[in-house]
């Protein structure tokens, strides 16, 4: 049996980087001022030992909830909470500079239908309802492009079965990447756990979605000559 933590949490190795070199004042201030409001409460193991659910209509008031898994310096996810006000929008992500970049955009969009989790997304889905969340988005994720490190990807059973399980029947994912061999596992690994793909064109998944908004790692990959690839998935 694999050992757990003192708080009873399960041992889950966690690869990725959680800070960078330092934080501006500014970041500083609004992971003070800010964060505590927007982290969704119960979603640590020392918050909720016992893996209660979240109450996402007293989070939201009742409107539909999407997740993105990984949100990187917030850009997307600021702009589908402007551009869907009726939404709650949850977004993960353990790398506190980007946590802190996230905020700032908040603040300057006045958005006031999101939440943050500045941590481990499948402490997050431990705690989802089943069958709650309407949409979820992985964008660019980290591509540990070594063989030995695809295990690591989140296009994995760890991490595709918990979001099957909180994610509607019917409900949309969606992935974007600009790597190949992720785009290769992404199609051979997801329709096993619960999901179709419904491309039915090229286009389908040459082109993005008609409410994308181009982040800044894929200008960084167009700039270095990489294609993008948007793969829409549906819970089924």
């Amino acid at each position: 049996m694999r050992e757990k933590h003192v708080s009873g949490a399960p041992w889950r190795n966690f690869y990725g980087r959680t800070k960078g070199k330092g934080l501006h004042q500014s970041h500083e201030r609004y992971l003070a001022e800010d964060l505590e409001g927007l982290a969704p409460k119960g979603v640590t193991w020392e918050e909720n030992p016992d893996r209660t659910p979240l109450d996402l209509d007293a989070l939201f008031g009742g409107k539909p909830v999407w997740l993105e898994v990984g949100f990187g310096g917030g850009e997307h996810i600021v702009h589908q909470a402007q551009q869907n006000p009726d939404v709650g929008i949850i977004g993960c992500e353990p790398y506190i500079n980007g946590v802190a970049t996230l905020l700032g955009k908040i603040r300057k969009a006045g958005v006031t239908n999101m939440a943050v989790h500045p941590g481990d997304a499948r402490d997050m889905m431990d705690v989802l309802p089943e069958g709650s969340i309407d949409k979820a988005f992985l964008l660019y994720p980290d591509p540990w492009p070594k063989s030995r490190h695809h295990r690591r990807r989140f296009v994995t059973e760890e991490h595709l079965v918990p979001l099957a399980k909180c994610l509607k029947v019917g409900a949309e994912f969606r992935v974007a990447t600009d790597i190949p061999d992720y785009v290769r596992q992404t199609m051979e690994q997801v329709p096993k756990f619960g999901f179709e793909w419904l491309a039915e064109r090229p286009s389908d998944w040459r082109e993005p979605w008609s409410d994308w908004i181009s982040t800044r790692y894929e200008q960084k990959a167009f700039r270095e000559g990489r294609t993008a690839h948007y793969m829409t998935f549906r819970r089924v």
